[in-house]
């Protein structure tokens, strides 16, 4: 379908139209997506006459693609031919009859006190400039009261009529040919921007262990211009590909559903797979308002096992093997003397999830021994399949610290081969024994081999490996490798 203007109907086919002006009347649909925008599903109850019919449906979304608009009988009985499609977006506002009356003169009443009293007047003004900017955006109006400009409106503006041309809410304009006569309940559905959702996970440790309660909420945006009663919500989380419009600005399910099995309740959000992605679906119709932000639980378990994980990366992991080989003794020495706090948690059955996990930021409280939650940590996931490992940093430690530093450097004249050892300490300040994952990244050449070793490692890439070290409370443990280049 191709929108337009509606064009000069000739009059034979005009004989032939009725004028017929719907609203929205059963319950619609939604099912909004992760970049930001939706489809809409809505009712059109439709009462055709044989051949060409004018239909105005009233209502729909301030952001509407129009050439996304979809019209048919979802029972399949009936074909519904669009001979021409408009739509229109100009809903009355003061600021648009103020532009459509430029350089016209028009009334303005002001209301004043004057002893007491109230004065209400007429006063003409000539409209210079409106200070409407379409699709946003507005500058100050400029007003000629007695041959003197203003930029102010004299009072509130009264404005001529307009006629029956005018629209109050966003507007689709149908020609539709109809092969018989009859009512029946269509279907309109379209895409449209304005709406936005997102996951929020909520994960509380208690006062002494490694296990987290997490709660996920879905928080939905409506932005669109419309407000939607009772409506059947779905939420899509996956990384759908969609062409971004030229003008556009740039509970566990698993176990919840356990849970209210137990407890007689209906889980309040389901989820299943659905083509490549994952589909999250309300199951309480709700009532999503323009400008409303609504939060709804849809994930919650308890005890799942999310240990902290100590990371000492003494190089700040930014040296990297990057093709070419690096000669340079002091290339990569700097020592970071922070040590990374992370979270690692399985997304698994058997640690109460194993369900898909949309992207969203993740926060982390611990219990205090007074009761009382503090704030410990957030980052961010991304989309998450069941079964897959989750391990994000939550900030630096403050009772570990490590230093790092070169003690040997070596390589031979003809340029074959190089040697390279490193020490690093690491120190626990806590009360408790800790074991620290120590990563060290071999940026200087593709061909390496460690030649000498305090500790075991473990080779996690071609160019890194790691040590991993258990440090008790206050020692001070010293770690050192060699490794030797050849190309």
């Amino acid at each position: 379908m191709k929108t337009s203007h509606l064009k000069t109907i000739a009059p034979a086919l005009l004989a032939l139209a009725s004028l017929v002006t719907l609203n929205a009347t059963a319950e619609p649909a939604l099912t909004i997506y992760n970049q930001n925008f939706a489809v809409v599903r809505d009712a059109v109850p439709l009462d055709l006459k044989s051949g060409v019919n004018e239909v105005r449906f009233a209502g729909t979304t301030a952001h509407l693609e129009p050439d996304s608009v979809i019209l048919r009988d979802p029972l399949g009985k009936r074909s519904l031919q669009i001979l021409e499609q408009n739509y229109r977006n100009d809903p009355v506002s003061q600021e648009l009859l103020l532009s459509l009356n430029e350089g016209k003169t028009i009334d303005f009443q002001n209301v004043r006190m004057k002893d007491n009293t109230t004065v209400r007047e007429i006063i003409s003004g000539k409209i210079i400039r409106s200070g409407y900017v379409p699709g946003g955006g507005a500058e100050q109006p400029v007003i000629e009261v007695n041959g003197k400009l203003q930029f102010t409106l004299p009072g509130q503006p009264l404005f001529p009529s307009l006629g029956d041309d005018t629209i109050l809410k966003p507007t689709l304009n149908w020609l539709l040919r109809a092969d018989k006569p009859g009512k029946l309940d269509a279907e309109v559905s379209y895409v449209t921007s304005g709406f936005s959702w997102e996951s929020d996970y909520n994960l509380v440790a208690p006062e002494k262990g490694d296990t987290v309660d997490l709660i996920g909420w879905i928080t939905m945006n409506n932005q669109s211009g419309k407000t939607f009663e009772n409506a059947k919500i779905k939420l899509m989380a996956g990384d759908v590909n969609k062409i971004q419009p030229r003008n556009a600005p740039q509970m566990s399910m698993l176990g919840r559903s356990r849970m209210a099995m137990a407890d007689g309740m209906e889980a309040p959000v389901s989820e299943k797979s659905f083509d490549e992605f994952h589909l999250y679906t309300l199951a309480r119709a709700t009532t999503l308002r323009d400008r409303e932000t609504k939060q709804v639980e849809f994930v919650r378990a308890e005890s799942v096992k999310a240990p902290s994980i100590y990371v000492y990366d003494g190089a700040d992991a930014g040296y990297r093997y990057y093709g070419g080989r690096n000669n340079d003794p002091g290339y990569g020495t700097q020592s970071n003397k922070k040590v990374w706090v992370m979270r690692e948690f399985v997304n698994a059955e058997t640690n109460r999830l194993g369900v898909a996990l949309p992207k969203g930021k993740l926060r982390f409280y611990r219990r205090g021994d007074d009761g009382q939650l503090e704030f410990t940590g957030e980052n961010e996931i991304d989309h998450t399949p069941r079964n897959e490992t989750i391990r994000v940093g939550t900030g630096n430690s403050f009772d570990l610290v490590g230093e790092r530093k070169p003690t040997d450097f070596k390589t031979d004249r003809s340029d074959k081969w190089m040697t390279e050892t490193f020490e690093i300490k690491l120190r626990n300040r806590k009360k408790e024994a800790v074991k620290i994952r120590v990563v060290e990244h071999l940026y200087r050449w593709s061909n390496w081999n460690i030649t000498a070793k305090s500790d075991e490692f473990k080779k996690t890439d071609a160019q890194t490996i790691e040590f991993r070290v258990s440090v008790q409370p206050d020692e001070e443990k010293t770690l050192t490798y060699t490794v030797h280049y050849s190309w």
